[in-house]
């Protein structure tokens, strides 16, 4: 049984330093600072977080299962702001079924976020990550079918493109 999640003193500490590194305008590999509109305060929470890329798509994917920045992102309707170095780009994320989700989690828990060395990878994921899943980077497509119902992973598409989308479902 996987434990829930809790922030600790070490990600505490490792967030402030990937969002201030980020906030200068330093690549820190695949990570960007995601801002949603808090779904109790209405402000602007940053959050530091890595986009998993494949197949030229982008995806953002919840290893630590229904935390904060998951509940104000469905809240705010997947409407957010992805920051990399000093370039914002004002997104939407589609929260994807499991059926879609769990190929994308497993590339994610086998490989990473693009750019990250694996030898740091999987370090991390043995340490931080697999203690609070029910699944490993070798289980079957199905177990990560149940797996993302509490570890969801979210299409990220900017603005502009899902404006366009929705222009074209509009046209006759």
């Amino acid at each position: 049984m996987a434990k829930s999640y809790r922030v600790n003193t070490f990600a505490r500490i490792n967030n402030i330093m990937i969002s201030s590194l980020l906030r200068l305008g330093i690549k820190v590999w695949s990570f960007s600072l995601l801002t949603v509109r808090g779904r109790k305060s209405g402000k602007p929470i940053v959050t530091p977080i890595a986009v998993f890329v494949q197949d030229q798509k982008r995806y953002l994917v919840a290893p630590y299962g229904v935390v904060n920045w998951v509940r104000n992102l469905r809240a705010a309707g997947g409407e957010a702001t992805l920051t990399w170095r000093r370039h914002s780009e004002r997104i939407h994320a589609i929260e994807l079924s499991p059926e879609a989700a769990a190929p994308i989690f497993r590339a994610a828990l086998r490989s990473g976020p693009p750019g990250i060395p694996a030898v740091i990878f999987r370090l991390y994921r043995s340490l931080w990550v697999l203690p609070y899943l029910n699944v490993t980077e070798h289980s079957s497509l199905e177990e990560f079918e149940r797996e993302v119902l509490t570890h969801p992973v979210f299409l990220v598409q900017s603005a502009l493109e899902q404006a366009g989308e929705q222009a074209g479902e509009a046209s006759p």
